[in-house]
């Protein structure tokens, strides 16, 4: 599977009347803590890659996946291979991956507001230390599906009066590590 993300610096206020201006669902709102690790064997900010455990608070209930992000497969997006699945709880598969050798390179905490809108997820991102941003997404099954997906969210970008252009492919874990000193 493919997951096809274009992402932008948003004004929340702003987008969220013209979400609902054009027609989106609300989904709920989520907290996100993602802790991403890097493996002994290889580094994968060096191979575009991620390996994380998110611990998702929702409704007074936490929720743990881990996923596997390859690298970027475009120039103009963040799309890229993905797998995940659901364990038990973070700390047990944190423990594992520690003793497997992954260390922790960062954890990085936001707030999601989600809507639907035709065929995607859009996100109203709050990132702790990065700010406002606003993710449009959706998953298609192979690689010959990736452009239509991406012409598709580009043009609902335009459609939100949001600037294509202003497309920033790098993750909150790049955006994060970058702001360190």
């Amino acid at each position: 599977m493919y997951e096809v993300e274009l992402k932008v610096r948003a004004d929340h206020g702003i987008v969220r009347e013209r979400l609902l201006e054009a027609g989106a669902d609300p989904l709920g709102t989520i907290r996100q803590v993602d802790t991403y690790y890097n493996a002994p064997y290889r580094d994968f900010a060096a191979t575009d890659e991620a390996l994380r455990v998110r611990r998702e608070h929702a409704h007074g209930e936490e929720t743990a996946k881990i996923t596997y992000k390859g690298p970027k497969i475009d120039a103009a997006s963040k799309t890229r291979e993905e797998h995940e699945a659901t364990v038990g709880d973070g700390e047990t598969a944190d423990a594992i991956f520690r003793g497997l050798g992954f260390e922790p390179a960062a954890t990085v905490e936001k707030e999601r507001h989600r809507y639907s809108l035709r065929e995607f997820t859009v996100t109203l991102d709050d990132v702790t230390d990065l700010g406002e941003f606003l993710e449009v997404e959706t998953d298609v099954e192979t690689e010959a599906d990736v452009e239509a997906a991406r012409e598709s969210a580009t043009a609902l970008l335009a459609d939100l009066g949001l600037d294509p252009a202003d497309g920033i492919r790098t993750s909150y874990l790049g955006l994060l590590l970058d702001d360190e000193p």
